[in-house]
Protein backbone atom coordinates (compact mmCIF):
# COMPACT_ATOMS: atom_id res chain seq x y z
CA UNK A 1 0.00 0.00 0.00
CA UNK A 2 1.54 3.59 -0.93
CA UNK A 3 2.29 5.83 2.01
CA UNK A 4 0.86 8.81 1.22
CA UNK A 5 3.04 10.96 3.25
CA UNK A 6 6.91 8.82 2.18
CA UNK A 7 6.27 7.69 -1.12
CA UNK A 8 8.19 9.45 -3.92
CA UNK A 9 5.76 10.91 -5.13
CA UNK A 10 5.04 12.73 -2.13
CA UNK A 11 8.74 13.86 -1.76
CA UNK A 12 8.04 15.81 -5.63
CA UNK A 13 5.02 17.62 -4.05
CA UNK A 14 6.82 20.96 -3.38
CA UNK A 15 4.88 24.32 -2.14
CA UNK A 16 5.73 25.58 -5.72
CA UNK A 17 4.27 22.39 -7.36
CA UNK A 18 1.63 22.22 -5.18
CA UNK A 19 0.84 26.01 -6.14
CA UNK A 20 1.12 25.20 -9.73
CA UNK A 21 -1.14 22.17 -9.44
CA UNK A 22 -3.94 24.76 -7.94
CA UNK A 23 -3.31 26.94 -10.41
CA UNK A 24 -4.11 24.61 -13.28
CA UNK A 25 -6.91 23.25 -11.99
CA UNK A 26 -8.55 26.83 -11.43
CA UNK A 27 -7.71 28.45 -14.74
CA UNK A 28 -9.21 24.92 -16.80
CA UNK A 29 -11.85 25.17 -14.67
CA UNK A 30 -13.10 28.77 -15.42
CA UNK A 31 -10.71 30.69 -17.46
CA UNK A 32 -12.47 34.33 -16.90
CA UNK A 33 -13.56 33.40 -13.34
CA UNK A 34 -9.98 32.99 -12.32
CA UNK A 35 -9.24 36.34 -13.96
CA UNK A 36 -11.72 37.82 -11.86
CA UNK A 37 -10.43 36.16 -8.45
CA UNK A 38 -7.17 37.21 -9.34
CA UNK A 39 -8.10 40.91 -9.99
CA UNK A 40 -10.12 40.84 -6.27
CA UNK A 41 -7.36 39.25 -4.99
CA UNK A 42 -5.07 42.32 -5.64
CA UNK A 43 -7.09 44.72 -4.99
CA UNK A 44 -7.49 43.60 -1.30
CA UNK A 45 -3.71 42.89 -1.24
CA UNK A 46 -3.38 46.70 -1.90
CA UNK A 47 -6.42 47.52 0.40
CA UNK A 48 -4.02 45.95 3.48
CA UNK A 49 -0.72 48.06 2.25
CA UNK A 50 -2.74 50.98 2.14
CA UNK A 51 -4.05 50.34 5.89
CA UNK A 52 -0.48 50.18 7.28
CA UNK A 53 0.61 52.92 9.04
CA UNK A 54 3.52 53.28 7.28
CA UNK A 55 1.66 53.71 4.14
CA UNK A 56 -0.02 57.09 5.59
CA UNK A 57 1.69 60.58 6.20
CA UNK A 58 0.65 60.68 9.78
CA UNK A 59 1.82 57.37 10.75
CA UNK A 60 -1.85 56.19 11.30
CA UNK A 61 -4.04 53.17 10.29
CA UNK A 62 -6.06 54.61 7.17
CA UNK A 63 -10.00 53.26 7.56
CA UNK A 64 -10.62 50.39 5.62
CA UNK A 65 -13.55 52.62 3.50
CA UNK A 66 -10.69 55.14 2.09
CA UNK A 67 -8.29 52.16 1.51
CA UNK A 68 -10.17 49.61 0.08
CA UNK A 69 -11.67 52.96 -1.99
CA UNK A 70 -7.96 53.83 -3.34
CA UNK A 71 -6.73 50.43 -3.73
CA UNK A 72 -10.23 50.21 -6.40
CA UNK A 73 -9.19 53.03 -7.68
CA UNK A 74 -5.51 52.39 -8.37
CA UNK A 75 -5.45 49.07 -9.42
CA UNK A 76 -9.18 50.01 -11.60
CA UNK A 77 -6.90 52.92 -12.76
CA UNK A 78 -9.98 55.05 -12.09
CA UNK A 79 -8.33 58.17 -10.04
CA UNK A 80 -10.86 59.25 -8.16
CA UNK A 81 -10.47 59.46 -4.65
CA UNK A 82 -12.09 59.96 -1.33
CA UNK A 83 -8.65 61.14 0.47
CA UNK A 84 -6.41 64.10 -0.85
CA UNK A 85 -4.21 61.76 -2.52
CA UNK A 86 -1.01 64.39 -2.20
CA UNK A 87 -0.45 64.87 1.42
CA UNK A 88 -2.35 61.81 2.65
CA UNK A 89 -0.33 59.36 1.98
CA UNK A 90 3.57 58.75 2.29
CA UNK A 91 6.45 57.74 0.06
CA UNK A 92 5.91 54.40 0.44
CA UNK A 93 2.13 54.62 -0.04
CA UNK A 94 3.08 56.42 -2.74
CA UNK A 95 4.99 53.68 -4.10
CA UNK A 96 2.25 51.37 -3.96
CA UNK A 97 0.31 53.49 -5.18
CA UNK A 98 2.52 53.88 -8.58
CA UNK A 99 3.10 49.94 -8.83
CA UNK A 100 -1.15 49.61 -8.32
CA UNK A 101 -1.51 52.02 -11.26
CA UNK A 102 1.08 49.58 -13.50
CA UNK A 103 -0.68 46.70 -12.56
CA UNK A 104 -3.90 47.80 -13.10
CA UNK A 105 -3.02 49.04 -16.28
CA UNK A 106 -2.26 45.66 -17.93
CA UNK A 107 -5.96 44.53 -17.41
CA UNK A 108 -7.71 41.28 -15.95
CA UNK A 109 -7.51 38.74 -18.16
CA UNK A 110 -3.65 39.74 -18.99
CA UNK A 111 -2.85 40.09 -15.81
CA UNK A 112 -4.26 36.61 -14.95
CA UNK A 113 -2.44 35.44 -17.96
CA UNK A 114 1.61 36.93 -17.43
CA UNK A 115 0.56 35.24 -13.58
CA UNK A 116 0.04 31.64 -15.25
CA UNK A 117 3.53 32.12 -17.32
CA UNK A 118 5.41 32.71 -14.29
CA UNK A 119 3.72 30.08 -12.08
CA UNK A 120 3.99 27.43 -14.86
CA UNK A 121 7.35 28.85 -16.57
CA UNK A 122 5.40 29.00 -20.18
CA UNK A 123 2.96 30.94 -22.34
CA UNK A 124 0.85 28.01 -23.11
CA UNK A 125 -2.27 27.39 -25.00
CA UNK A 126 -4.40 28.19 -22.14
CA UNK A 127 -2.51 31.43 -21.14
CA UNK A 128 -2.88 32.60 -25.19
CA UNK A 129 -6.54 32.18 -24.55
CA UNK A 130 -6.74 33.59 -21.39
CA UNK A 131 -4.94 36.58 -22.89
CA UNK A 132 -6.82 36.66 -25.99
CA UNK A 133 -9.72 37.26 -24.31
CA UNK A 134 -8.75 40.81 -23.25
CA UNK A 135 -8.36 41.59 -26.86
CA UNK A 136 -11.70 39.67 -27.81
CA UNK A 137 -14.62 39.18 -25.42
CA UNK A 138 -16.53 36.46 -27.77
CA UNK A 139 -12.92 33.84 -26.91
CA UNK A 140 -14.94 33.87 -23.77
CA UNK A 141 -17.38 31.47 -24.39
CA UNK A 142 -17.19 28.40 -26.16
CA UNK A 143 -16.93 27.03 -29.85
CA UNK A 144 -14.40 28.34 -32.65
CA UNK A 145 -13.54 31.23 -33.05
CA UNK A 146 -12.63 33.01 -36.38
CA UNK A 147 -8.60 33.83 -36.49
CA UNK A 148 -9.77 36.86 -38.78
CA UNK A 149 -8.98 39.11 -35.81
CA UNK A 150 -7.47 42.08 -34.60
CA UNK A 151 -4.90 40.30 -32.94
CA UNK A 152 -4.93 36.20 -33.73
CA UNK A 153 -4.09 33.50 -31.12
CA UNK A 154 -0.07 32.92 -32.54
CA UNK A 155 0.64 36.74 -31.78
CA UNK A 156 -0.37 37.06 -28.08
CA UNK A 157 2.69 36.41 -26.73
CA UNK A 158 3.78 39.64 -28.91
CA UNK A 159 0.99 41.56 -27.36
CA UNK A 160 2.14 40.91 -23.91
CA UNK A 161 5.86 41.86 -24.60
CA UNK A 162 3.90 45.02 -26.25
CA UNK A 163 2.47 45.98 -22.82
CA UNK A 164 5.07 45.33 -20.78
CA UNK A 165 7.15 47.47 -23.17
CA UNK A 166 4.81 50.14 -23.89
CA UNK A 167 4.64 50.69 -20.33
CA UNK A 168 8.34 50.97 -19.71
CA UNK A 169 9.05 52.88 -22.99
CA UNK A 170 6.07 55.62 -23.72
CA UNK A 171 6.09 56.50 -19.61
CA UNK A 172 10.22 57.28 -20.03
CA UNK A 173 9.88 59.15 -23.11
CA UNK A 174 6.23 61.18 -21.50
CA UNK A 175 8.24 61.36 -17.57
CA UNK A 176 11.60 62.64 -19.72
CA UNK A 177 9.34 65.63 -21.43
CA UNK A 178 7.72 67.00 -18.52
CA UNK A 179 10.61 66.68 -16.36
CA UNK A 180 12.52 69.77 -16.95
CA UNK A 181 9.40 71.77 -16.68
CA UNK A 182 8.55 69.97 -13.12
CA UNK A 183 12.20 70.95 -12.12
CA UNK A 184 12.68 74.20 -12.47
CA UNK A 185 9.14 74.81 -11.44
CA UNK A 186 8.98 77.06 -8.05
CA UNK A 187 6.86 74.20 -6.20
CA UNK A 188 9.43 71.74 -6.68
CA UNK A 189 12.74 71.99 -3.99
CA UNK A 190 14.98 68.78 -5.08
CA UNK A 191 15.98 67.29 -8.34
CA UNK A 192 14.76 63.92 -7.06
CA UNK A 193 11.27 64.93 -6.23
CA UNK A 194 10.72 66.07 -9.65
CA UNK A 195 11.77 63.32 -11.28
CA UNK A 196 9.25 61.09 -9.30
CA UNK A 197 6.50 63.23 -9.59
CA UNK A 198 7.32 62.92 -13.69
CA UNK A 199 7.08 59.55 -13.45
CA UNK A 200 3.80 59.38 -11.36
CA UNK A 201 2.86 61.92 -14.00
CA UNK A 202 3.53 59.65 -16.90
CA UNK A 203 2.38 56.60 -15.69
CA UNK A 204 -0.73 57.96 -14.27
CA UNK A 205 -1.24 59.57 -17.51
CA UNK A 206 -0.70 56.39 -19.74
CA UNK A 207 -2.20 54.15 -17.78
CA UNK A 208 -5.54 56.72 -17.55
CA UNK A 209 -5.49 57.05 -14.09
CA UNK A 210 -4.77 60.92 -13.75
CA UNK A 211 -4.04 60.71 -10.05
CA UNK A 212 -2.01 63.90 -9.43
CA UNK A 213 0.95 63.60 -6.08
CA UNK A 214 1.76 67.17 -5.68
CA UNK A 215 -0.89 69.68 -3.54
CA UNK A 216 -0.62 72.03 -6.10
CA UNK A 217 -1.68 69.64 -8.70
CA UNK A 218 -1.89 70.85 -12.87
CA UNK A 219 -2.48 74.60 -10.78
CA UNK A 220 1.66 75.26 -12.07
CA UNK A 221 0.63 73.93 -15.80
CA UNK A 222 -2.70 75.42 -16.41
CA UNK A 223 -1.17 77.72 -19.22
CA UNK A 224 1.78 75.48 -19.97
CA UNK A 225 1.05 73.81 -23.26
CA UNK A 226 3.88 71.57 -23.19
CA UNK A 227 2.86 69.60 -20.29
CA UNK A 228 -0.65 69.17 -20.62
CA UNK A 229 0.23 68.29 -24.18
CA UNK A 230 2.48 65.91 -22.81
CA UNK A 231 -0.02 64.22 -20.51
CA UNK A 232 -2.75 64.34 -23.42
CA UNK A 233 -0.98 62.28 -26.06
CA UNK A 234 0.03 59.58 -23.18
CA UNK A 235 -3.88 59.70 -22.34
CA UNK A 236 -4.38 59.13 -26.15
CA UNK A 237 -2.32 56.45 -26.45
CA UNK A 238 -2.96 54.13 -23.71
CA UNK A 239 -6.49 54.69 -24.77
CA UNK A 240 -6.13 53.11 -28.05
CA UNK A 241 -5.66 49.63 -26.36
CA UNK A 242 -2.47 47.21 -26.44
CA UNK A 243 -3.60 45.27 -29.85
CA UNK A 244 -3.85 48.48 -31.71
CA UNK A 245 -0.35 49.71 -30.14
CA UNK A 246 0.94 46.15 -31.45
CA UNK A 247 -0.73 46.39 -34.91
CA UNK A 248 0.77 49.96 -35.07
CA UNK A 249 4.38 49.05 -34.53
CA UNK A 250 3.71 45.77 -36.81
CA UNK A 251 2.92 48.39 -39.62
CA UNK A 252 5.65 50.36 -38.98
CA UNK A 253 8.30 47.47 -39.54
CA UNK A 254 6.62 44.85 -41.90
CA UNK A 255 3.96 47.72 -43.95
CA UNK A 256 1.04 44.92 -42.51
CA UNK A 257 -2.50 45.96 -43.64
CA UNK A 258 -4.18 47.27 -40.37
CA UNK A 259 -6.87 45.32 -39.54
CA UNK A 260 -11.03 46.44 -39.13
CA UNK A 261 -10.38 46.43 -35.45
CA UNK A 262 -7.53 48.91 -35.42
CA UNK A 263 -8.92 51.12 -38.29
CA UNK A 264 -12.56 51.45 -36.38
CA UNK A 265 -10.49 52.30 -33.14
CA UNK A 266 -8.51 54.71 -34.67
CA UNK A 267 -11.51 56.56 -36.92
CA UNK A 268 -13.80 56.09 -33.96
CA UNK A 269 -11.40 57.45 -31.73
CA UNK A 270 -10.28 60.50 -33.49
CA UNK A 271 -13.68 61.35 -34.34
CA UNK A 272 -14.80 61.29 -30.71
CA UNK A 273 -12.17 63.31 -29.80
CA UNK A 274 -12.67 66.25 -32.51
CA UNK A 275 -16.64 66.18 -31.90
CA UNK A 276 -15.90 66.71 -28.07
CA UNK A 277 -12.92 69.24 -28.70
CA UNK A 278 -15.92 71.25 -30.78
CA UNK A 279 -18.52 70.94 -27.86
CA UNK A 280 -16.78 71.56 -24.94
CA UNK A 281 -15.49 75.04 -26.43
CA UNK A 282 -18.60 76.79 -27.71
CA UNK A 283 -20.75 75.11 -24.29
CA UNK A 284 -18.16 76.39 -21.91
CA UNK A 285 -16.44 79.72 -23.40
CA UNK A 286 -18.86 81.72 -22.02
CA UNK A 287 -18.38 80.45 -18.33
CA UNK A 288 -16.42 82.87 -16.48
CA UNK A 289 -15.76 80.43 -13.79
CA UNK A 290 -13.88 78.17 -15.61
CA UNK A 291 -12.73 78.61 -19.38
CA UNK A 292 -13.17 82.28 -18.35
CA UNK A 293 -9.98 82.14 -15.87
CA UNK A 294 -7.21 81.07 -18.66
CA UNK A 295 -5.55 82.83 -20.83
CA UNK A 296 -7.29 83.59 -24.48
CA UNK A 297 -5.07 81.26 -26.02
CA UNK A 298 -5.30 78.39 -24.19
CA UNK A 299 -9.04 78.54 -23.76
CA UNK A 300 -9.42 76.27 -27.44
CA UNK A 301 -6.36 73.85 -26.29
CA UNK A 302 -7.87 73.40 -22.82
CA UNK A 303 -11.20 72.40 -24.80
CA UNK A 304 -9.19 69.40 -26.30
CA UNK A 305 -7.45 68.49 -23.75
CA UNK A 306 -10.34 68.12 -21.61
CA UNK A 307 -11.95 66.36 -24.68
CA UNK A 308 -8.73 63.69 -24.33
CA UNK A 309 -9.22 63.49 -20.46
CA UNK A 310 -13.34 61.76 -21.68
CA UNK A 311 -11.27 59.02 -23.11
CA UNK A 312 -10.18 57.90 -18.86
CA UNK A 313 -7.94 60.15 -18.58
CA UNK A 314 -9.12 61.73 -15.47
CA UNK A 315 -6.70 65.12 -15.34
CA UNK A 316 -8.20 68.42 -15.01
CA UNK A 317 -7.39 71.73 -15.39
CA UNK A 318 -10.99 73.37 -15.08
CA UNK A 319 -13.61 72.51 -12.04
CA UNK A 320 -15.87 70.19 -13.20
CA UNK A 321 -18.55 71.43 -10.78
CA UNK A 322 -18.33 75.11 -11.74
CA UNK A 323 -19.03 73.68 -15.55
CA UNK A 324 -21.89 74.49 -17.51
CA UNK A 325 -24.72 71.44 -17.89
CA UNK A 326 -24.62 70.91 -21.09
CA UNK A 327 -20.59 70.96 -20.72
CA UNK A 328 -21.21 67.91 -18.39
CA UNK A 329 -23.50 66.24 -20.68
CA UNK A 330 -21.56 65.84 -23.46
CA UNK A 331 -18.39 64.89 -21.42
CA UNK A 332 -20.75 62.35 -19.58
CA UNK A 333 -21.61 61.12 -22.84
CA UNK A 334 -18.37 61.11 -24.39
CA UNK A 335 -16.99 59.33 -21.24
CA UNK A 336 -19.66 56.30 -21.34
CA UNK A 337 -17.76 55.57 -24.85
CA UNK A 338 -14.54 55.49 -23.47
CA UNK A 339 -11.34 54.42 -25.12
CA UNK A 340 -10.04 51.30 -26.80
CA UNK A 341 -10.88 47.66 -26.24
CA UNK A 342 -8.15 45.61 -24.16
CA UNK A 343 -6.82 49.65 -23.44
CA UNK A 344 -6.30 51.41 -20.01
CA UNK A 345 -9.39 53.37 -20.39
CA UNK A 346 -12.92 52.22 -18.98
CA UNK A 347 -15.89 52.20 -20.77
CA UNK A 348 -18.01 50.63 -23.82
CA UNK A 349 -15.60 51.19 -25.44
CA UNK A 350 -14.92 53.04 -28.81
CA UNK A 351 -15.90 50.26 -31.28
CA UNK A 352 -18.79 49.10 -28.99
CA UNK A 353 -20.00 52.49 -30.21
CA UNK A 354 -19.19 52.61 -33.63
CA UNK A 355 -20.53 48.95 -33.86
CA UNK A 356 -24.11 50.20 -32.61
CA UNK A 357 -23.34 53.23 -34.72
CA UNK A 358 -23.00 50.95 -38.27
CA UNK A 359 -25.90 48.76 -37.47
CA UNK A 360 -28.07 52.00 -37.08
CA UNK A 361 -26.84 53.14 -40.53
CA UNK A 362 -27.07 49.59 -42.06
CA UNK A 363 -30.43 49.54 -40.89
CA UNK A 364 -31.52 53.14 -41.98
CA UNK A 365 -30.10 52.19 -46.10
CA UNK A 366 -32.14 48.75 -45.47
CA UNK A 367 -28.36 47.46 -45.94
CA UNK A 368 -28.69 43.45 -44.62
CA UNK A 369 -25.08 43.16 -43.28
CA UNK A 370 -23.18 45.59 -41.05
CA UNK A 371 -20.18 46.60 -43.24
CA UNK A 372 -17.06 48.79 -42.32
CA UNK A 373 -13.89 49.71 -44.60
CA UNK A 374 -14.79 46.90 -47.08
CA UNK A 375 -15.33 44.25 -44.42
CA UNK A 376 -18.67 42.53 -43.10
CA UNK A 377 -18.74 42.42 -39.86
CA UNK A 378 -20.56 39.39 -38.06
CA UNK A 379 -24.25 39.79 -36.14
CA UNK A 380 -22.79 38.23 -32.96
CA UNK A 381 -20.24 40.86 -32.36
CA UNK A 382 -23.32 43.50 -32.84
CA UNK A 383 -25.39 40.87 -30.25
CA UNK A 384 -22.20 41.55 -27.77
CA UNK A 385 -21.95 45.19 -28.24
CA UNK A 386 -25.85 45.55 -27.90
CA UNK A 387 -25.04 43.64 -24.39
CA UNK A 388 -21.99 45.40 -23.07
CA UNK A 389 -24.21 48.75 -24.17
CA UNK A 390 -27.37 47.48 -22.64
CA UNK A 391 -25.37 46.30 -19.64
CA UNK A 392 -22.94 49.48 -19.09
CA UNK A 393 -26.65 51.81 -19.28
CA UNK A 394 -27.97 49.41 -16.50
CA UNK A 395 -24.98 49.89 -13.91
CA UNK A 396 -24.92 53.01 -14.15
CA UNK A 397 -28.58 53.84 -13.80
CA UNK A 398 -29.25 51.81 -10.46
CA UNK A 399 -25.62 52.84 -9.09
CA UNK A 400 -26.41 56.71 -9.71
CA UNK A 401 -29.95 56.32 -8.03
CA UNK A 402 -27.93 54.66 -5.14
CA UNK A 403 -25.68 57.63 -4.79
CA UNK A 404 -28.64 60.14 -4.78
CA UNK A 405 -30.79 58.38 -2.16
CA UNK A 406 -27.76 57.80 0.15
CA UNK A 407 -26.08 61.63 -0.78
CA UNK A 408 -28.69 63.28 -1.41
CA UNK A 409 -26.61 64.88 -4.25
CA UNK A 410 -28.02 66.13 -7.52
CA UNK A 411 -28.59 64.50 -10.41
CA UNK A 412 -25.73 66.19 -12.46
CA UNK A 413 -23.36 65.55 -9.86
CA UNK A 414 -24.43 62.03 -9.40
CA UNK A 415 -24.77 60.77 -13.03
CA UNK A 416 -21.37 62.38 -13.78
CA UNK A 417 -19.45 61.28 -10.99
CA UNK A 418 -21.09 57.28 -11.43
CA UNK A 419 -20.16 57.33 -15.06
CA UNK A 420 -16.57 58.49 -14.73
CA UNK A 421 -16.44 55.45 -11.91
CA UNK A 422 -17.93 53.29 -14.28
CA UNK A 423 -15.71 54.20 -17.05
CA UNK A 424 -12.30 54.60 -15.23
CA UNK A 425 -12.05 58.00 -15.74
CA UNK A 426 -11.35 59.85 -12.66
CA UNK A 427 -13.14 63.25 -13.44
CA UNK A 428 -15.02 64.54 -10.26
CA UNK A 429 -17.99 67.13 -9.68
CA UNK A 430 -16.40 67.11 -5.89
CA UNK A 431 -19.11 64.77 -4.91
CA UNK A 432 -16.92 61.64 -5.06
CA UNK A 433 -14.84 63.18 -1.83
CA UNK A 434 -17.61 64.02 0.47
CA UNK A 435 -19.70 60.73 0.03
CA UNK A 436 -21.25 58.80 3.02
CA UNK A 437 -19.25 55.12 3.52
CA UNK A 438 -22.04 53.94 1.95
CA UNK A 439 -21.82 55.84 -1.53
CA UNK A 440 -17.98 55.08 -1.21
CA UNK A 441 -18.80 51.39 -1.70
CA UNK A 442 -20.98 52.06 -4.12
CA UNK A 443 -18.87 53.64 -6.28
CA UNK A 444 -16.15 51.17 -5.39
CA UNK A 445 -18.58 48.59 -6.55
CA UNK A 446 -19.08 50.80 -10.19
CA UNK A 447 -15.32 51.01 -10.40
CA UNK A 448 -14.90 46.95 -10.35
CA UNK A 449 -17.41 46.41 -12.34
CA UNK A 450 -16.40 48.91 -14.88
CA UNK A 451 -12.56 47.50 -14.90
CA UNK A 452 -13.78 44.21 -14.90
CA UNK A 453 -15.99 44.19 -17.84
CA UNK A 454 -19.96 43.20 -18.32
CA UNK A 455 -18.50 39.77 -20.64
CA UNK A 456 -15.71 38.83 -18.12
CA UNK A 457 -17.82 39.43 -15.52
CA UNK A 458 -20.75 37.33 -16.71
CA UNK A 459 -18.44 34.81 -17.99
CA UNK A 460 -17.50 34.54 -14.76
CA UNK A 461 -20.78 33.97 -13.19
CA UNK A 462 -21.79 31.30 -15.45
CA UNK A 463 -21.61 28.08 -13.82
CA UNK A 464 -21.47 26.45 -17.62
CA UNK A 465 -22.13 27.06 -20.81
CA UNK A 466 -25.12 25.38 -22.19
CA UNK A 467 -26.02 24.45 -25.88
CA UNK A 468 -29.51 24.19 -26.80
CA UNK A 469 -30.12 21.47 -29.38
CA UNK A 470 -33.41 22.93 -30.83
CA UNK A 471 -34.78 26.19 -32.66
CA UNK A 472 -38.14 27.20 -31.34
CA UNK A 473 -40.62 29.19 -33.91
CA UNK A 474 -40.18 32.28 -35.29
CA UNK A 475 -42.17 35.47 -34.30
CA UNK A 476 -41.99 38.83 -35.09
CA UNK A 477 -42.95 41.62 -32.92
CA UNK A 478 -43.47 45.49 -33.49
CA UNK A 479 -40.46 47.80 -32.31
CA UNK A 480 -40.48 50.91 -32.56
Amino acid sequence: MPNSGTGPHAQRQTPITQVRGAYQRMKTKSPSRFAVLIFTGIIFIWAGLLMLPISSASGEVTPFVDALFTAVSTICVTGLSVVDMSSHWSPFGDAVVFAGIQVGAVGVLTLASILGAVVTRKLGLRQKLVAASDGNSLRLHAGAVSESQAVRLGEIGGVLVTVVSSLAIIESIVAAGIFPALVSNENYKSWWQALFDSYYFAASAFTNTGFVPTTHGLEPFVNDAWVLGCLATAVFAGSLGFPVIFSLVRWARTRQRLGLHVKLTLVTTVALFFAGWVAIYFLEGNNEATFGTLNDGMQPFTAGFMSVMTRSGGFATVDIGQMNESTVSVMSMLMFVGGGSASTAGGIKVTTFAILFLAAVAEARGVKDIQAFRRRIPVDVLRLAISVALWGATIVAFASIAIMQVSQASMKEAVFDTISAFATVGLSTGLTERLPDEGVYILSATMWLGRVGTVTFAAALASRQKKQLYTLPEERIIVG
